[in-house]
């Protein structure tokens, strides 16, 4: 019997051994292309000598950081650096994959929509669809990454915040976040109204606010706080919330209400007009925030509506039943 056991834990052991080997294996390899189509992207179109806008400059900015951080990834697993600090390194992994992954999807269709369908037919406009190829490819490397490592979870039974639901939620708000601020940093948008600046405040602030929740997750601190931990996310959402609101609100009013010097038809925005502008116009820049800040908003209604069943289902049928 003892013989018998200790083959099962060799056989066990083997074989979880070759499955890790062949999760890192794949991982390295998707890395390595993940490297490849980021660099080839930004590569084709970073000297076409066209102004690319503040939208281009922010896809360019996207690609060069993918670049960028997938590097250093290869070059701390080179270094055995994920072998120190295997749980935060698994954490981390995932969550950058996941942004990697809508960042470059969001990249190859903001830059299609934004940019290179205004430029005119040849080389450059050439240039910028093979870039734009390149950066779907990326997209989906980094989805299979993150595929493979939800598998790894799976199989040893891990659970991470941001392959939960409210962590999905998160990283969906700050992504969203992001993308309005590549439309918002054409400051002419709002620097003449405090209304506008106030929305801009508000898309920073919560920005900032689920940033801090990934922050105490990937960190392991979110049992550290004063407070329990679905309170503090109750909060900070519920906050989040009336915030978006009041953008919801104040953001179209001020940018398409003629009596606020908004401007209600596309046809009376000059920059609508030039046709040696290779970018999106003003106004549709106000209108994808618009559309954006909805999008967000129901976001954080969705991430609401989830901690408030928990902490009415923990919390108060706790009390109930404790008190009984």
């Amino acid at each position: 019997i003892p013989v018998t056991s200790t083959c099962l834990n060799i056989t066990t052991t083997m074989s979880t051994w070759l499955i890790y080997s062949d999760h890192e294996f794949v991982d390295c390899c998707l890395q390595r292309m993940q490297l490849f189509s980021t660099c080839v992207a930004f590569s084709l179109v970073a000297d076409m000598g066209i102004g690319r806008g503040a939208l281009g400059n922010w896809t360019l900015s996207i690609w060069c950081f993918c670049f960028a951080v997938t590097l250093i990834i290869l070059i701390l697993q080179f270094f055995q650096f994920p072998s120190r600090f295997p749980f935060f390194w698994y954490k981390f992994s995932v969550t950058y994959a996941c942004y990697a992954a809508l960042l470059c999807l969001s990249a190859s269709i903001t830059y299609s929509i934004t940019y290179v369908q205004f430029l005119p037919y040849g080389p450059y406009r050439d240039r910028a669809i093979a870039a734009t190829a390149f950066s779907c490819i990326a997209y989906v490397l980094y989805a299979m990454e993150v595929a493979e490592i939800w598998d790894l979870y799976k199989l040893n039974s891990v659970t991470c915040y941001v392959l939960t639901v409210p962590g999905l939620l998160k990283m969906l708000e700050t992504f969203t976040a992001c993308v309005i601020f590549a439309f918002i940093s054409n400051t002419s948008l709002y620097q003449d109204q405090p209304a506008l600046r106030w929305c801009v405040a508000v898309y920073s602030i919560c920005f900032l606010q689920a940033a801090v929740v990934l922050v105490l997750n990937l960190g392991d601190c979110e049992y550290r706080l004063p407070i329990p931990f679905p309170i503090f996310q109750l909060g900070l959402t519920l906050l989040s919330v009336l915030l978006y609101a009041s953008a919801l609100v104040l953001w179209p009013l001020y940018q398409f209400d003629e009596k606020v010097g908004g401007q209600p038809q596309r046809s009376s925005d000059i920059s609508c007009k030039d046709e040696l502008t290779y970018s999106v116009c003003a106004w549709d820049q106000r209108l994808a925030v618009t559309v954006l800040t909805a999008i967000n908003l129901l976001i954080y209604v969705g991430d609401l509506v989830y901690w408030s069943c928990l902490f009415s289902l923990v919390y108060v049928l706790g009390c109930v039943g404790g008190g009984s």
